[in-house]
């Protein structure tokens, strides 16, 4: 293995970018944040990590952050998110998520950065007709989220055939969980993400959980996806870079996800067991575009990488995101406790 380049990590105040930063510092790696702190948090930093306060955008900023870090690899995971906000604000999406990505490969190429991994989403294919899904299945995005991530895929092909930059597109199914030591983990109020959602209802935070549509083609009519820990899916991120700079003519597109699903009943019950409780669950109707199933054929990641989860149980990722739930209601309580300004 050839000596470890510095990377920068964008969002990396963010939950998933956290969570890369953890795995790469944890392995040795040199590591810098670059983060606008607008949805990420600075104590999801460590302290001895750099930290840039500023936008992909910034290409000044960029070159300096290059220069100073010596940065030789990127792994690119600043954007929005949430589904529905793209169908509504279409533009903010195409902004955040495609043009300053575009931005930022500007930047890696003229600076001669050589690797770049960017965040991807299974959202990519839209509502496919076979599930598992392969990553040659077609890709036909149904809102403006999967499409800003797809069109930033296409724009990597092209560059990396252009440019000496290769890359690595990871399309990931549900992220869930936290750091296994509660390090870092979801911080966002008002997240979607079912699992946080759910342990937000078990400690009181929300009154209750929506369940999306009860009639699909399902064992229990309830949706089913694919639900990988978020510390599994920072290691395949560590081991991309690793073959993206062990062959570095070659690219890579790969479905990160487990390979099994699990129902939205299933989920809350997991919960449930996990608290000793019930979450109050409303049904309510489909969401438009929402697939019955969404599972992940990983059969790529495993043959092309070392990558062997070690999280791939759904009562562990609860454990784990129910630990750092209470972790953050006990940082909101000392901030409270604070007096408002230092003695």
């Amino acid at each position: 293995m050839s000596a470890k380049l510095p990377v920068l990590v964008t969002g990396g105040a963010g939950y998933i970018g956290s969570h890369a930063v953890l795995a790469l510092k944890d392995a040795g790696w040199p590591v810098t944040v670059i983060d606008n702190l607008i949805t990420g948090f600075r104590f999801a930093v460590p302290e001895d990590v750099p930290l840039y306060e500023g936008d992909i955008e910034d290409a000044e900023l960029l070159a300096r952050i290059f220069a100073e870090q010596k940065i030789g690899a990127i792994m690119h995971f600043a954007g929005s998110i949430i589904v529905p906000e793209s169908v509504e604000n279409p533009l903010k999406y195409y902004h955040n998520n495609t043009a300053k990505t575009r931005a930022l490969i500007a930047a890696a190429v003229e600076a001669g950065v050589p690797h770049f991994i960017f965040s991807s989403t299974a959202a990519t294919y839209g509502v496919p007709e076979v599930s598992p899904v392969t990553e040659d299945g077609p890709k036909q995005p149904i809102n403006p989220y999967g499409m800003s991530k797809l069109m930033s895929e296409t724009m990597l092909a092209d560059v990396a055939a252009a440019h000496r930059m290769n890359y690595c597109a990871l399309r990931y199914f549900n992220v869930a969980g936290a750091d296994p030591q509660a390090r870092t983990g979801q911080s966002t109020a008002g997240a979607t993400h079912l699992i946080k959602v759910a342990v937000e209802a078990a400690l009181g935070k929300r009154d209750h959980v929506a369940v999306f549509g009860t009639d699909f083609d399902t064992p229990d009519g309830t949706g089913v996806r694919d639900y990988i820990h978020v510390s599994d899916l920072a290691a395949a991120h560590v081991l991309a870079l690793e073959a993206l700079m062990e062959q570095p003519e070659r690219s890579l597109t790969m479905n990160c996800g487990y390979g099994r699903g699990f129902s939205v009943l299933e989920v809350l019950d997991a919960v449930d067991r996990a608290t000793n409780q019930t979450i109050e669950r409303r049904m309510e109707g489909r969401r438009a575009g929402d697939p019955a199933s969404l599972i992940s054929d990983n059969s790529r990641i495993k043959a092309t990488l070392p990558w062997r989860p070690r999280y791939a149980d759904l009562p562990t990722i609860v454990e784990h995101a129910l630990a750092w739930e209470r972790k953050l209601s006990e940082m909101v309580g000392e901030a409270k406790a604070a007096p408002p300004y230092p003695p």
